[in-house]
């Protein structure tokens, strides 16, 4: 059962609960669409579909097969086969290098990485930092005068701050052995 069945089952099996209400005057087709979710219109759609091919008349036809660009299941195999055997431990690179020219391989280095990752025959490469990192600013002279008054420079070991609460109000800086 795939990751669709599920949901399509039950949505199947509401629209006929409330299908047949519907055809026993129960309710209107406005009622039923609304609790479906859907426009009048749609619920008129699945009737007549539903009429016309029973329950396998609901299914979704956009979904049922796969993609026309998917690669054949022999040639996912045949692919991992080949590095499982032959190239066992190489890089991607230099593999699909060997893929497309020995081989015949026509498929891009991305998609045979992801084939060789999807099947645990080569480990993902590790995340590289961040293009730009924050760190916290550097303290420069008359940073933070705007703000509060302060030069945003820490005093020098040995030496404190005497007089007012701020620099900027008459207090100044000695060393420990000056008073």
């Amino acid at each position: 059962m795939d990751r669709m069945e599920l949901p399509r089952a039950a949505r199947t099996l509401r629209f006929e609960e409330l299908y047949r209400a519907w055809l026993r005057g129960e309710m209107t087709q406005g009622w039923a669409a609304g609790v479906l979710g859907v426009s009048e219109r749609t619920f008129r759609r699945y009737a007549s579909r539903y009429e016309a091919g029973g329950p396998e008349g609901l299914r979704d036809g956009r979904v049922a097969g796969g993609s026309h660009r998917r690669a054949p299941a022999a040639e996912v195999a045949a692919l991992e086969a080949l590095y499982g055997q032959e190239y066992e431990g190489w890089s991607v690179r230099h593999f699909h290098e060997r893929y497309v020219e020995d081989h015949g391989g026509r498929r891009s280095y991305t998609w045979v990485k992801n084939r060789l990752q999807g099947a645990g025959l080569v480990k993902r490469g590790r995340r590289r930092g961040r293009h730009r990192l924050r760190r916290p600013r550097k303290p420069l002279e008359g940073l933070m005068v705007h703000q509060d008054g302060s030069t945003g420079i820490p005093p020098r070991p040995g030496r404190r701050w005497t007089g007012a609460s701020r620099p900027s109000s008459g207090g100044r800086w000695e060393s420990w052995g000056s008073r």
